[in-house]
């Protein structure tokens, strides 16, 4: 094929995925057009084949038994595994398998901490095991497993019937022309079959002008799983819908397979770029239970409730006899692997989110600057642009920790490389940004270019490092260079070669303070089937791409980051931003939304699709300020700046098509407000590093829903427009054109009063309350009875702010007290896993607020100290303040109210904050 052709071939693929307004349906999969969706879809409730074999053996931490399917004759193993901290595991597979099912097992943080159980009661009909405050209850048959969290019961497995396990076999041999209407000669006539080789899809499939050889044949797996009290379920992202999952009675179900959907849809279950298998059921009574289906293939999940009138086929509910219960639904079919679940059974809802984290991990803590504002778009022209737009950000009083460029900055779409015209120095560029604090993310996509004059090409082709045809040749699918290949990162081979890539010796022109963004990974391949690989590829150890689809995105991340960790001889903490991810991918870096579209509908979703992941332990999430396409107006980019400075993660970034996005070039007004915007931010970096630190510790999520720590209020499971900020503040962004007032949810049911930040009006009255709005400000509220810590100079980086010195907001409740935390390290090392930290806990209790180290072996030098501490809702007639310190000895300092909002202000403490201190309130 001659390169003008192939030339021509990739501008036409091209336009069909990019260039094209909206989503081409068309492109992608219905749950109808996808065999394994069609049959596992089909089978009827309550007449599941499968039972348990009575012959069950409890050992010390699990339960092994035989299951067996009354339709095919097949045998499988079943292992009921207890796990710390309220946890259970079910692994189920074929007894003898004609080939090895893959294991998601890269998910999980390391093997996960087993539990002793023992065994509670057997009788004829099932058997109960379990610990001192959780049980199973597993049922021979049929087969079905509930789950206790004493005598509660909260989860079951199968009590709908709808498992299916499709067996491994041989492929049918043709009939002989004309018998077509008999049995197949291997038929056993005592066991009719699960039916699914009569479907058309099981043996091979076409979609569109793609074939899928499916040599292996049918080998889906389905289970379902019921939320006894559950009023809603939560998780199961990526998706560009409302946090509370919807019903899929009516509609296809929920999609999880990782792909590139560029300006996509809002309210839809389609597909996006992560798959996290993981869904949490809540409700009032019943308290919060999980389940995470570690599973990589590509996974449909229905959803159904009790409120969809679906009460007849609630198995659970009759057998309890609980009809009048709500309940949720969810039904996981996967493609391929095998059965690999776990129960998590709270009971509350941050209890069901650390469990899950438990499994796959938290998040490392990041570097102090990756918190601040990223300026990105597709792309800065060059390297005088970039040290432009850079010298603007200070010329007009704005702060920002990192420039970003996206491919256009290699030479050819070849990476790592650069463009030795634009960027013929790198290193002048990185360093004109490192003076002023500030550092340079590049991208790194997993296509390679199909060049003889690309070194990356030339080793991965003569090393055989690239996915695969069955017949054992190289794929070649298309991407942004033109003809690409895609390297192997299952190998370990070529994962390690991958990694040296990064060495600053071979990648030149970076430093330690260029870090990476890994995007298209899901993987994005222009030509192929539903805009990715083919599922029939094969990878290292024979893996067919069907079996490890959705977890492909995430051993390109995580090779990424431990290749910037070793980069820096394991000293400083990478940042990697990933498009695609599954579970566990939250070890390894940032996310972000994709490639959404500046309209306030994008906007809006930006909130329920972050909430989403948080709870999914995916905490590090951002959507792109002001929309990848499109261009938004003043209004639309003044409330997304507003809004996403509230999220984890706060990066602008643009398509190449759109025009300039610098906050300066929207006008004198536009700008001040998001200069103010940008400094609240960084202002609040205190509070931000702190939850990172303890998302780290316990895997609690950063940014929370409501109901996280208000589990009662019934009102608050649906709400998606509100995130908490940790416990301590409240955040409702504008999310409408226009508008001069929001309704804002207050929870706390009176208890609690919130007070806005910027004028410490106070708001106790529970519910929903209109509350006024300008341009100027988005709501944002603290909680009464909490500390917030605070740096509030403004400077043009976080390194700046290093060293600069605290304030404290405290809002005392009703009783007079208040609590908080901060957390303080180097802010870039690993130092602070070897005690190089400080973790204080400031406490006010009527008229004393101390400061005490919650790990005393823990020791960290700062210059930091305390300059400010303002308390709302303050003891009256206070005179002054005697603040006790072991440097400074007793020290009288000056106290005074601001009548206009009823602060207390303490000035000038001066204390370090590496000691501990009290201050006493005088009156």
């Amino acid at each position: 094929m001659s390169l003008g052709v192939r030339f021509g071939l990739f501008l036409a693929a091209l336009s069909c995925v990019y260039l094209v307004s909206g989503v081409d349906r068309n492109n992608f999969k219905t749950c109808e057009q996808s065999s394994f969706c069609r049959r596992c879809r089909k089978v009827e409730p309550g007449k599941t084949p499968y039972k348990l074999l009575n012959t069950v053996e409890v050992r010390e931490t699990d339960l092994s038994g035989e299951l067996f399917n009354q339709d095919t004759g097949v045998a499988y193993i079943l292992r009921l595994t207890g796990l710390a901290d309220n946890t259970y595991r079910v692994w189920i597979n074929e007894k003898n398998p004609l080939h090895p099912r893959f294991e998601a097992t890269f998910a999980l943080q390391s093997d996960p901490v087993p539990k002793k159980i023992k065994l509670i009661e057997q009788t004829a009909e099932y058997i109960v095991v379990g610990t001192d405050h959780t049980k199973a209850k597993l049922f021979f048959n049929p087969f079905r497993i509930d789950f206790y969290r004493g005598e509660q019961l909260v989860l079951s497995a199968n009590a709908r019937g709808l498992m299916r396990f499709e067996h491994i076999r041989t492929k049918p041999e043709p009939k002989p022309e004309g018998e077509e209407g008999e049995k197949p000669a291997e038929t056993n006539p005592e066991f009719p079959g699960d039916g699914a080789d009569s479907d058309p899809g099981a043996w091979e499939e076409n979609f569109k002008s793609h074939h899928d050889s499916k040599p292996y044949g049918p080998e889906a797996v389905a289970l379902d799983f019921s939320f006894i009290g559950a009023e809603n379920v939560y998780g199961v992202p990526e998706h560009a819908g409302s946090f509370a999952l919807k019903s899929t009675k009516k509609s296809d179900p929920y999609r999880l397979y990782n792909l590139d959907v560029f300006e996509y849809e809002i309210d839809d279950f389609m597909s996006l770029y992560g798959a996290i298998p993981v869904v949490f059921g809540h409700g009032k009574e019943s308290g919060t239970s999980g389940v995470y289906w570690q599973n990589a293939a590509e996974t449909w999940v229905d959803i159904t409730s009790s409120a969809d009138n679906n009460v007849v086929e609630s198995i659970v509910n009759f057998v309890s006899g609980s009809a009048k219960k709500p309940q949720v639904d969810a039904h996981f079919i996967s493609e391929s692997g095998l059965i690999d679940a776990f129960f998590m059974l709270g009971p509350s809802p941050l209890d069901a989110f650390r469990q899950y984290t438990r499994l796959t991990g938290s998040a490392p803590l990041p570097q102090m600057f990756s918190l601040g504002y990223h300026q990105c778009r597709w792309n800065y022209n060059d390297q005088d642009d970039v040290r432009q737009v850079a010298e603007n950000f200070d010329k007009y009083d704005l702060p920002m920790d990192v420039m970003w460029l996206d491919i256009e900055y290699t030479d050819g779409k070849k990476y790592f490389t650069w463009d030795t015209r634009k960027f013929s120095q790198p290193l002048e560029m990185v360093h004109n940004l490192t003076e002023k604090g500030r550092k340079l993310v590049v991208i790194i996509d997993p296509h390679i270019k199909r060049d003889q004059n690309y070194f990356l090409h030339n080793d991965a082709t003569n090393l055989g490092y690239y996915v695969k045809h069955r017949d054992g040749k190289d794929y070649e699918g298309w991407c942004w260079p033109g003809a690409t290949s895609y390297i192997d990162m299952f190998d370990p081979k070529v994962r390690q070669y991958y990694i040296e890539q990064y060495n600053l010796d071979k990648f030149t022109g970076t430093t330690n303070d260029v870090y990476i963004w890994n995007d298209m990974n899901e993987p994005s391949v222009f030509n192929g089937p539903e805009v990715t690989m083919p599922k029939d590829l094969i990878h290292y150890e024979n893996w067919e791409h069907r079996d490890i689809h959705n977890i492909n995105g995430m051993m390109f991340t995580s090779a990424t980051h431990e290749a910037l960790f070793r980069r820096s001889g394991g000293s400083l903490r990478p940042f990697v931003l990933t498009r695609s991810f599954f579970a566990g991918s939250q070890r390894y870096g940032a996310m972000w939304t994709g490639d959404n579209t500046g309209e306030w509908n994008h906007l809006r979703i930006s909130y329920p699709m972050c909430l989403s992941l948080a709870v999914s332990g995916f905490s590090f999430c951002g959507a792109d300020i002001g929309g990848f396409f499109k261009n938004p107006d003043n209004e639309l980019f003044i409330r997304w700046n507003q809004a996403a400075a509230w999220l984890p993660f706060m990066r602008q970034h643009s398509h190449i098509e759109t025009k300039r996005r610098e906050p300066w070039v929207f006008g004198d007004n536009t700008l001040g407000i998001v200069r103010e915007t940008l400094k609240r931010r960084y202002a609040y970096l205190p509070l931000w590093y702190t939850l990172f630190r303890e998302h780290e510790i316990s895997g609690i999520p950063v940014i929370r829903p409501i109901w996280a720590h208000y589990p009662t209020e019934s009102a608050a499971f649906t709400i998606d427009d509100e995130i908490l900020v940790g416990d301590s503040l409240l955040v409702r962004p504008v999310l409408e054109p226009g508008l001069t007032e929001v309704s804002v949810y207050f929870p706390g049911e009176g208890k609690i009063t919130w007070y806005n930040i910027d004028t410490m009006q106070p708001y106790k009255q529970p519910g929903a309350v209109s509350v006024p709005v300008t341009m100027e400000r988005i709501p944002v509220y603290q909680r009464s009875g909490s500390i917030v810590p605070k740096k509030n100079r403004s400077r043009r980086s976080t390194v700046a702010m290093k060293n600069d010195p605290y304030t404290l907001m405290v809002i005392a409740d009703d009783d007079g007290s208040a609590t908080g935390t901060l957390y303080i390290d180097d802010e870039s090392s690993f130092e602070y896993r070897h005690g190089k930290y400080l973790y204080i806990r400031f406490t006010l209790t009527g008229y004393k607020l101390t400061s005490n180290f919650m790990d005393k072996l823990a020791t960290y030098d700062t210059k930091s100290w305390l300059e400010r501490i303002d308390i709302a809702n303050p003891p009256k007639n206070i005179k002054s303040a005697q603040l006790t310190s072991k440097t400074l000895g007793i020290v009288e300092l000056e106290a005074k109210y601001n009548t206009r909002n009823n602060v207390l202000t303490v000035r000038k403490p001066g204390v370090n904050m590496g000691e501990e201190w009290s201050i006493e309130l005088i009156h």
